[in-house]
C-alpha cells in the first residue's frame, strides 16, 4: 500500500478505486433507501425530490435541461416534473428562448415541501462522525470528481 503523496500507479490506482466504488454504492443504497422512507414521509419520490431541489438550486429549467445536468433520460425526467406537477410542486412557464420546451418553475408549494425535505438531511448530515476536515471533504470530492469524469461518455439516452 502507498500511503505516500505520490500518485498511485495505474494498477494501485484501479484497486484504490474500486474501493471507493464499493463504499459509494453500500452509501448510495442505503442513502436512497433513506430517502425513501422520507418518502413516507412527506410524500416525494427520490426522483420528484432531485427536480425540485435542482429547481430549488438553479431556478427554472426545460426538461431537456434537467435531464442533462442530472444524467437522466429526458423520458424519466418529464415523469418526475408530471408527478410534481399532479401535486402543484412545480409549473410550467413560457420559454422566451424556446417556445416548443416551457421552462419548469418550482412553485411556493414546492419550496416549502423541498426546504422541509433538505432540513431534515442536513440535520441527518450533521451528525456525520469522524471529525472530518474541510481538506479531507475537499479531497473526497476531488476524488469523486476524478471518477465520475471516467463516465463522461455514457449516453443516457
Amino acid at each position: 500500500m502507498n500511503d505516500s503523496d505520490e500518485p498511485l500507479s495505474p494498477d494501485d490506482l484501479g484497486h484504490r478505486v474500486s474501493e471507493v466504488f464499493d463504499l459509494v454504492g453500500a452509501l448510495y443504497r442505503r442513502g436512497l433507501r433513506k430517502l425513501e422512507q422520507g418518502e413516507e414521509v412527506e410524500g416525494v419520490s427520490v426522483g420528484v425530490r432531485s427536480v425540485l431541489v435542482l429547481l430549488h438550486r438553479y431556478g427554472p429549467m426545460t426538461v431537456p435541461q434537467m435531464g442533462r445536468v442530472m444524467t437522466l433520460t429526458r423520458q424519466f425526467v418529464q415523469r418526475m416534473v408530471n408527478d410534481a406537477m399532479a401535486r402543484d410542486w412545480v409549473e410550467a412557464i413560457p420559454n422566451p428562448a424556446h417556445q416548443r420546451s416551457s421552462l419548469i418553475r418550482i412553485t411556493d408549494e414546492g419550496e416549502t415541501v423541498i426546504t422541509a425535505i433538505l432540513g431534515r438531511e442536513h440535520a441527518l448530515n450533521r451528525q456525520v462522525g469522524g471529525e472530518l476536515t474541510d481538506a479531507e471533504l475537499r479531497a473526497c470530492v476531488r476524488v469523486l470528481k476524478q471518477m465520475l469524469k471516467t463516465f463522461d461518455h455514457v449516453d443516457v439516452d
